[in-house]
């Protein structure tokens, strides 16, 4: 198996990918961006890509659910989470008063600006792809920016000296990574899964996006994520990215699907093992056996 994923090594991205069974011995490929990494998988140059999709402060990855939605239509394998820690750091001997400007990825900026704000409030803002690099650049000696925050193993791992931990806003932060890979079968429902679909607003028009929720509502499927993306198509074109708990092999799923269909495009990402275990509470008029029961009843009329 060969898998990409946002690096460079040493990212919370890396850190996901090692959750999967196997991947510790398997050729683990940093990638520069995550539409990279997909792109790899599309053009069949790993067999599978691990990404961030949402975290538990800043809500969900622009990039990964742009790049996920355009191009070659993929599969969602399976989700993991990691806990997120944030470390500031610098090269050895510089200390706090000297650090003028910060470098991270925009998401990780978010999470300490708390800190930030309250010991360096007049430092600069310096983007980078993923924690790690920026990190990887800082090493290196020639970076614009005097620090990174990043993970403590990036750190460790760099030599780099660490001034502050727990810089987080939030101590109990997560972050939601998903393995991706190309059209295949479909695992079987285990009673704790998600489903994740691409579902464009059809048209700009009042109700337009109630017609799309009825279908769901009116079958008992719960919806735990729901997000708008502009479709690049003009002011008003979206699509919406939507988790939902069940599985596309379940009756009451399986008729939302089609409901949906009559009325827009659905691309269906994928239904997977929820990585918490929880199983999803199904009402019983909504079970597999309820649709069973009424579709005998039918046709007996």
């Amino acid at each position: 198996m060969k898998y990409s994923y946002l690096g460079p090594s040493g990212t919370f991205t890396e850190a996901a990918l090692l959750q999967v069974p196997g991947a510790r011995e398997a050729d683990r490929l940093p990638a520069p961006s995550v539409p990279a990494a997909l792109q790899s998988v599309r053009a069949g140059e790993t067999d599978a890509a691990m990404v961030p999709i949402e975290n538990s402060v800043e809500g969900g990855v622009s990039a990964t659910l742009d790049a996920i939605a355009a191009g070659d239509e993929l599969r969602i394998l399976s989700e993991h989470l990691v806990p997120i820690s944030f470390v500031l750091a610098v090269r050895p001997g510089v200390v706090l008063s000297e650090v003028r400007g910060i470098s991270t990825h925009g998401h990780a900026w978010a999470q300490v600006s708390e800190w930030v704000s309250a010991h360096l409030p007049e430092s600069d803002y310096f983007p980078a792809g993923s924690t790690a690099g920026a990190a990887l650049e800082l090493s290196r000696g020639e970076a614009p920016f005097e620090a990174a925050v990043c993970s403590p193993l990036v750190a460790e791992q760099l030599g780099l000296e660490v001034l502050a931990e727990n810089i987080g806003n939030v101590a109990d932060a997560v972050t939601r990574f998903i393995l991706v890979g190309r059209r295949g079968q479909i695992p079987a429902p285990t009673g704790a899964d998600k489903t994740t679909l691409v579902v464009p607003l059809p048209e700009d028009r009042p109700g337009a996006l109630m017609d799309i929720l009825d279908q769901f509502a009116t079958r008992g499927v719960n919806l735990n994520r729901i997000e708008s993306r502009p479709t690049g198509q003009g002011i008003g074109s979206y699509f919406f990215s939507i988790d939902v708990d069940g599985h596309i092999h379940e009756a009451r799923l399986a008729a939302a699907l089609r409901g949906l269909h009559r009325i827009t495009t659905v691309v269906f990402l994928g239904s997977y093992p929820r990585a918490d275990g929880l199983p999803v509470a199904v009402q019983p008029h909504t079970s597999d056996e309820a649709y069973r029961s009424a579709d005998e009843w039918f046709k007996t009329l």
